[in-house]
């Protein structure tokens, strides 16, 4: 079995930036790698990370088939299809479509791998299935989202729990950002849940209205789909 070696960014290196040869694992839990988990598991045929919600919407009108999603300060943007909660990847909704996505800070966590040959979703949501698909993988790069360029408790804690999990498995941990994150991994369920609900962003999305608040208890969710996610 191959030994992978385990690199975690606290924050999202520059688009493209990371090594072509490496399989990367964007985690960005409050809530784009989560919703974009959930819009995989109900059928999503592709996903386009942009910069901008500009980005997306001339993608989206550029390619039938395709919805603009995604949010600016955690609200959904004007002449977006759908927003960044879970509840609206329906299999109903977005079953065959593309998604043309742009959100605050998750899309700067999937563009920072837009040239590795295998992007995976990262969240708590999937975490045992994301550490089974990395089986095989000789390099690892779990990529934080954080906010707005600054570290992020529940993205970290989570690259820290999918680490924990890898070097159970014999994967190295190598550099700081790693080691730190291994630091914060969560041994349970109940410390996922208090992570998420309790970090600064759990807070501010629930303090939003009870739909947003639905969205953090759907965040904090351990293993709840069972597949891996392709970005």
């Amino acid at each position: 079995m191959t030994r992978p070696r385990v690199r975690v960014a606290l924050v999202p290196p520059a688009p493209g930036s990371l090594p072509p040869s490496a399989c990367a694992v964007a985690v960005d839990v409050l809530r784009a790698t989560t919703t974009l988990a959930y819009a995989r598991a109900h059928g999503v045929a592709r996903i386009v990370p942009f910069a901008t919600p500009a980005g997306a919407i001339a993608h989206r009108d550029a390619h039938p088939g395709t919805l603009a999603c995604g949010e600016r300060d955690g609200r959904i943007v004007p002449g977006f299809d759908l927003g960044n909660s879970p509840a609206e990847y329906g299999p109903e909704r977005v079953r065959g479509a593309s998604l043309a996505f742009a959100s605050t800070n998750g899309s700067r966590a999937l563009l920072a791998a837009s040239r590795c040959r295998r992007r995976l979703l990262g969240a708590f949501v999937n975490l045992r299935a994301t550490a089974d698909a990395l089986a095989n993988e000789d390099e690892v790069w779990v990529v934080c989202a954080g906010k707005l360029g600054r570290f992020a408790l529940e993205d970290t804690a989570c690259a820290g729990t999918l680490a924990a999990a890898l070097e159970s498995r014999g994967a190295r941990l190598e550099g700081a950002g790693a080691r730190f994150a291994r630091t914060l991994a969560c041994r349970d369920a109940v410390e996922v849940r208090g992570v998420v609900e309790g970090a600064d962003h759990g807070r501010w999305l629930r303090a939003l209205g009870p739909g947003f608040a639905a969205d953090v208890e759907v965040c904090a969710r351990l293993d709840a789909l069972a597949e891996a996610a392709e970005a």
